[in-house]
């Protein structure tokens, strides 16, 4: 099979030296050594694979060296590139969540892609005519994606066999699902919960809501129905579960490995979380870890997730010098054999459509079934919004949230405040 890999990504790679060699590359030549700092948010148990593709572009390119420096968080990483925006001060590559480049392309952050795709013949068709529009802005390709996921719900496959539990498809179906999975302590505190929501992050959640009809922007793009019917019952169900000891909130610093934590201790019967994760849950669990997707609509055929993962970008003030270094790095790191190599070490998805048609990629996916499961309904995962001033907004909701499910705030009154923050927002837009 490694043979039989080697070949193919040969062949692949062969094919795009020849369609670089056909282009006028000229402007965006590397004839001289540099170094050049990448800023990513991937944490340890990703840094060999990284580190390993890092080192292979040096390899490849001589006058080049690519230094990956992680920085922390995806808001880590974002509050740190503003700063260093504004100083001049930049890597030649960040990686940004793929809810970051709309207010990126409307802020100018971002060096447009669209000259150095057609020097180098890149074929961003391969992405996908989803993917293209998650990571362009007025129709510009501002970065690229390497790295997609979505969000779903990891659960103890195990329990879930022993105890007879089935995963609700509709948010109908989440309370039985949560009585039933949920066990509780003679003293009536939780000794297990059944689901673990991700609260410090607003796409952890969003999908709930937005399978129950919920719209964070109207279509006029000035108002929010955050405080309507649908959004009040969404969050007013979940504060129910969350105070009767059947879900917990996680939220706060540490929230995201407390929360595995507590899955692989046996704390919780099911988490929400993305794809991406799939070996880290796999690895630490010494049961069988399924994975489904959160409810949908209330059919119970139909599903709306959104695109998560990481997209790469070079900074609009890098020097030219940096910006050609980074731009071949960037086609490396997006390249058919940097996406079957990251799709096989981790949880996504890959970005390349020519890719998924290749029997190492099919070998994969026997090897992992549950992720199977998941790609096998890719076609229900959406862009996520592109409105510049989402993401901003998405943090209100957020902290709105935390106010409400932490700290007893009353639902109406707490989402009523959030949708006149929202619609100030917008109309500086």
């Amino acid at each position: 099979m490694k043979k039989r890999l080697s070949l193919i990504l040969a062949v692949v790679m062969m094919l795009s030296v020849v369609g670089v060699a056909a282009a006028d590359t000229s402007r965006y030549d590397v004839t001289e050594p540099i170094t050049i700092q990448w800023w990513h948010a991937h944490e340890d148990q990703l840094h060999e694979y990284l580190n390993y593709m890092v080192d292979r572009f040096n390899e490849q390119h001589p006058l080049i060296t690519v230094e990956p420096i992680y920085i922390g968080s995806y808001t880590e990483i974002n509050t740190q590139l503003i700063a260093a925006v504004a100083s001049g001060e930049v890597p030649a590559l960040a990686t940004a969540n793929t809810s970051y480049p709309p207010s990126y392309g409307a802020a100018g952050i971002t060096e447009i892609l669209d000259p150095y795709i057609e020097a180098y013949n890149f074929d961003v068709a391969d992405f996908g005519e989803g993917l293209i529009a998650a990571t362009s802005y007025n129709g510009k390709q501002i970065v690229l994606p390497y790295l997609i996921s979505t969000q779903v719900m990891y659960y103890n496959e195990d329990m879930a066999k022993a105890e007879g539990i089935e995963m609700p498809k509709t948010f109908d179906e989440f309370e039985a699902f949560l009585e039933k999975a949920t066990v509780f302590n003679e003293d009536g505190t939780t000794a297990r919960y059944g689901t673990v929501f991700g609260g410090w992050d607003y796409w952890y959640y969003e999908t709930l809501f937005m399978n129950n009809g919920v719209e964070v922007i109207l279509e006029d793009g000035f108002s929010t129905d955050l405080n309507g019917e649908a959004s009040v019952y969404v969050t007013t169900k979940m504060k129910e579960w969350i105070d009767k000891g059947y879900a917990y909130y996680a939220y706060g610093t540490g929230a995201s490995p407390n929360m595995r934590q507590l899955f692989w201790d046996g704390g919780a019967f099911s988490v929400f979380h993305t794809s991406s994760l799939y070996d880290t849950y796999v690895d630490n669990s010494d049961f069988e870890v399924g994975m489904a997707w959160l409810p949908g609509g209330e059919d119970g055929v139909s599903f709306k997730s959104e695109v998560g993962g990481a997209t790469i970008l070079i900074p609009a003030v890098a020097t030219q010098r940096q910006k050609n270094a980074a731009w071949q790095f960037m086609m490396f790191m997006a390249s058919p054999e940097m996406n079957l190599y990251w799709a096989d070490k981790t949880g996504y998805f890959p970005t390349r459509q020519s890719v998924m048609d290749t029997p190492e990629y099919a070998e994969y996916l026997e090897r992992k079934p549950a992720m199977a499961n998941i790609v096998s309904m890719a076609g229900w995962i959406n862009p996520r919004n592109l409105h510049p001033a989402y993401d901003s907004i998405a943090t209100e909701w957020r902290h709105a949230l935390a106010l409400i499910f932490n700290e007893g705030a009353p639902v109406q009154a707490t989402l009523d405040t959030l949708a006149q923050t929202v619609e100030e927002i917008l109309e500086d837009f």
